[in-house]
């Protein structure tokens, strides 16, 4: 079976200084050193077309940096991680929209950096909307939205805009009841396609288990286990006792 993603020697750390006053910098000969705080280290793997992988690990384990850097939002440090050509799309809250633009706009905007064309978006847009449940709210600005509004327009584009490669990070947690359950099955609609490879970042076990062929452990930016399910899930959770 060809691989859908491969992820080689992979690593990202930020940068940040630490805090001061522009009279001490402006004395001090040398700079002030920087904090390293290193989020992915030395990360390897390959997922194959069609196949889902959950990545579970603590908060601050590097699950959804690892996310961002397959979606190309963020670059790495040093490795590789090819695509094989595939069209991406990431599912997380606080990615993806612009504030000021109404909801139609960013369905346009957000279709057209997945590399559909407009005609193609137009299309879909009524489809999108009518799936976001969001009424009059579409025409509003994205910064007026709520954390389950706008969950529920980042999930209906890319419900109605099919990619290659599917990325969520958390987003099927959030939202009202029964939008939970709408875009609960939809997902499975969409990961039941053969040719459709999902990476699946979620703290519910029940959902990792339900949907997730296997699980990818991260713990401080390496990966500890993988394997199947049921397998690495055990000892995930005897290792957070």
């Amino acid at each position: 079976m060809e691989n859908a993603i491969e992820v080689k020697e992979l690593c990202i750390a930020y940068r940040s200084l630490k805090r001061y006053s522009i009279k001490q910098n402006f004395f001090q000969r040398k700079p002030k050193k920087e904090d390293v705080f290193e989020a992915i280290k030395q990360v390897s793997f390959s997922v194959e077309k069609g196949r889902i992988l959950g990545i579970i690990g603590r908060n601050g384990s590097g699950k959804s940096t690892l996310l961002r850097a397959i979606a190309g939002i963020f670059a790495p440090d040093s490795g590789t991680i090819d695509l094989k050509g595939n069209r991406v799309s990431l599912l997380s809250i606080g990615v993806g929209f612009e504030k000021e633009l109404t909801g139609r706009e960013n369905i346009l905007l957000s279709g057209l950096l997945l590399g559909f064309s407009e005609e193609q978006i137009q299309e879909k847009i009524e489809e999108i909307i009518e799936f976001a449940e969001l009424g009059e709210f579409i025409e509003a600005p994205v910064r007026t939205y709520s954390s389950g509004m706008y969950s529920k327009l980042a999930f209906s584009i890319t419900a109605v805009l099919e990619t290659d490669i599917m990325l969520i990070d958390e987003i099927l947690s959030v939202g009202d009841a029964k939008f939970k359950k709408k875009s609960y099955n939809r997902m499975r609609e969409l990961i039941s396609d053969q040719n459709r490879t999902v990476l699946l970042v979620s703290h519910s076990k029940e959902t990792v288990e339900s949907l997730c062929q296997e699980l990818l452990w991260l713990h401080d930016g390496q990966i500890r286990m993988r394997g199947e399910t049921k397998q690495v899930m055990q000892a995930y959770e005897e290792f957070m006792k």
